[in-house]
């Protein structure tokens, strides 16, 4: 059992939600890293929408990422900064999760929720897509994440809906280069 938040933490907590809220509502696609039947991973993206009980995108079976949505539920989802907003692009901010993706069954309750909340997003095509025999729902369900606003600024999310925050501490190591400490070769 978790020991009481502390004040700290609670302000940290009230502070990183909500930012991280709207982080989610201001992308449209996620990062999706799947596995194949063969062990080999593979990068992808998909156009999402977010709902109470997770993230629905809607997934060809043609597409690679579709296949091996079919052989593991296993995947790892980043929603990540655009390179022309973001301050650094070694330090873009970014929602990292591992989730489980769930293929939400076609004519149940789930099916239209889900592409109800991508039809609210994107509109006709998510209806169109979603009728094509091989486009399938998945429901995203993340279970544990990364949120990195930057150098030295990494919250660990866990618990139920990721609404434990904690912060990584642990820092970078070593010693950047500069042109005091540069070998010549």
């Amino acid at each position: 059992m978790k020991p009481e938040m502390t004040e700290q933490e609670q302000r940290l907590r009230d502070k990183l939600l909500p930012e991280i809220e709207a982080f989610k509502q201001q992308r449209e696609t996620l990062q999706l890293a799947t596995l194949g039947t063969d062990g080999q991973p593979n990068a992808s993206y998909a156009p999402f929408a977010l709902a109470d009980d997770g993230f629905y995108i809607l997934v060809s079976d043609l597409a690679r990422h579709g296949h091996n949505l079919k052989h593991s539920s296993k995947v790892s989802v980043m929603l990540v900064e655009d390179e022309t907003a973001a301050k650094s692009v070694f330090a873009r901010k970014r929602l990292t999760f591992d989730a489980i993706a769930e293929a939400v069954p076609r004519d149940t309750p789930a099916f239209i929720k889900g592409v109800s909340v991508l039809s609210a997003r994107f509109g006709e095509m998510s209806d169109n897509l979603a009728a094509l025999t091989d486009f399938n729902l998945y429901k995203l369900a993340p279970h544990q994440g990364l949120y990195v606003k930057g150098f030295g600024q990494a919250f660990s999310l866990s618990g139920a809906e990721l609404l434990d925050v904690d912060w990584k501490r642990d820092g970078h190591h070593g010693t950047p280069k500069t042109p005091e400490n540069q070998q010549v070769a």
